[in-house]
């Protein structure tokens, strides 16, 4: 069975993306055909990226890359639950995509994203960026904006569109983790 974990992207003070996590994760619970787990990352804490080697090395100096990359790689694929900032993602969920390498590969990447016009476009940076780490981005995504989705833009409420298309989502994800776990068994990196 798959482990997918849906990560929560932003650490801004009364973040949005908690409720939004929340309600990936209470979702997903309802699953039988894949675990899941929830992964903050402000609870690890990153610094801005300090690790002397390129990640592509897969020498990691400090304890908090070490744990980072351990709660990372128990993963067959992710949801990555992302806010808009000025048309991207916000920094913390770049930075920590950017503290691994070997730990994202040959695994699946699905995306729900809140912000203005639903995050839209901070997933089309987080695709590139999914790509460059040898992540295959499913086509699925739920997106999510501030005026309809969340009462006086701050609750969030989940439509039954939004919550049809987190079904699909994780059909994707789902289907794509298992699908890639022949390269992942393989250790294949290009």
């Amino acid at each position: 069975m798959a482990r997918i974990a849906v990560v929560l992207g932003s650490t801004r003070p009364g973040r949005l993306g908690k409720a939004v996590a929340d309600w990936v994760y209470e979702r997903s619970r309802q699953r039988s055909d894949a675990s899941f787990d929830l992964l903050d990352i402000v609870d690890f804490k990153l610094p801005l990226l300090d690790e002397p080697r390129p990640p592509s090395l897969g020498h990691y100096e400090h304890e908090h890359t070490k744990a980072w990359a351990a709660a990372v790689a128990r993963y067959d694929g992710y949801i990555f639950v992302t806010a808009e900032y000025n048309h991207s993602i916000p920094g913390a969920l770049k930075n920590a995509l950017d503290f691994l390498y070997a730990e994202w590969n040959n695994k699946a990447a699905g995306f729900v994203s809140y912000g203005g016009v639903g995050g839209t476009r901070a997933v089309e940076h987080l695709r590139l960026v999914a790509g460059e780490l040898q992540m295959a981005d499913v086509r699925a995504q739920v997106a999510l904006p501030l005026a309809t989705e969340f009462e006086n833009y701050r609750t969030f409420m989940p439509s039954a569109t939004a919550e049809k298309g987190l079904g699909i989502l994780f059909d994707q994800v789902i289907a794509w983790s298992e699908a890639l776990q022949w390269l992942r068994s393989r250790g294949d990196r290009a």
